[in-house]
């Protein structure tokens, strides 16, 4: 991620919806150093701020309806969440969540793309976002898996203003040219019962040695850490209760 300070349209914020938010807590707490504070209001729905020295960087909250998956989720900063759910609704996603204010914090709507893969949008009031970003223990790259490549090629854009800079094998997703996040084509490796999605990865001081404390914390490794064109480290892994999350090492001069 080229954007170390929240912009209009980019990625804003991460939260974990699990089935079991004190085991996740103790997990994500111990692998990236977090500190977590639970909001105590009954109608907060036990929403726990997951937070670094600078500031609040990811949040999780108990699953809360029937069905749900555990799963991360991405919000893009808006600047007027009802005009933009418009705008995905005529670019041909679907909105399933009508914008709704939350508390004093901001403005909040989810949404799918054409392809299926849900993410939130943000409109910001007290609450701007992630206080960090690209830093250690905080969110760094975002990552679309879906089927439809051209399809998103053609909705992104339109909702949010993103710049494109496709390749033969991945499409990297801007805001005039600094890119925060990219795009990979679900092929046959993807099981056709995993649907498409928004995956976070977090920025990470020693990507081995996080891989390691997270396997031996329970966690699954979809891509064991590997090598992207001598310019970065990554790791796919799923938590304990099955959140599929990426982390990252940095190039030094990040």
């Amino acid at each position: 991620m080229k954007n170390e300070k929240l912009v209009t349209g980019g990625p804003c914020w991460v939260e974990l919806a699990t089935s079991d938010a004190a085991a996740a807590t103790a997990f994500y707490t111990e692998l990236f150093g977090w500190q977590a504070e639970t909001d105590p209001r009954p109608e907060a729905g036990g929403y726990t701020m997951l937070s670094l020295p600078e500031g609040p960087v990811a949040a999780l909250v108990p699953l809360y309806a029937e069905g749900q998956r555990t799963a991360w989720s991405v919000s893009f900063a808006v600047l007027d969440a009802d005009v933009t759910a418009s705008k995905v609704e005529q670019a041909g996603g679907k909105v399933l969540m009508q914008p709704m204010e939350v508390f004093d914090l901001g403005r909040f709507a989810v949404a799918t793309d054409p392809s299926g893969a849900a993410f939130a949008l943000w409109q910001a009031r007290a609450f701007p976002g992630a206080a960090v970003l690209n830093k250690p223990g905080s969110l760094g790259w975002v990552e679309l898996l879906t089927r439809d490549a051209a399809g998103c090629i053609e909705f992104y854009p339109k909702v949010f203003g993103w710049s494109v800079n496709p390749s033969e094998r991945y499409t990297q997703w801007g805001i005039k040219g600094a890119d925060f996040g990219g795009m990979l084509v679900m092929g046959e490796q993807f099981p056709r019962e995993v649907a498409p999605h928004w995956l976070p990865y977090f920025s990470v001081a020693d990507l081995d040695a996080v891989v390691s404390t997270a396997t031996g914390r329970g966690a699954g490794t979809l891509m064991p850490p590997t090598d992207i064109g001598g310019v970065r480290r990554i790791a796919v892994l799923r938590d304990p209760q099955g959140a599929p999350f990426g982390v990252y090492q940095a190039a030094a001069q990040d």
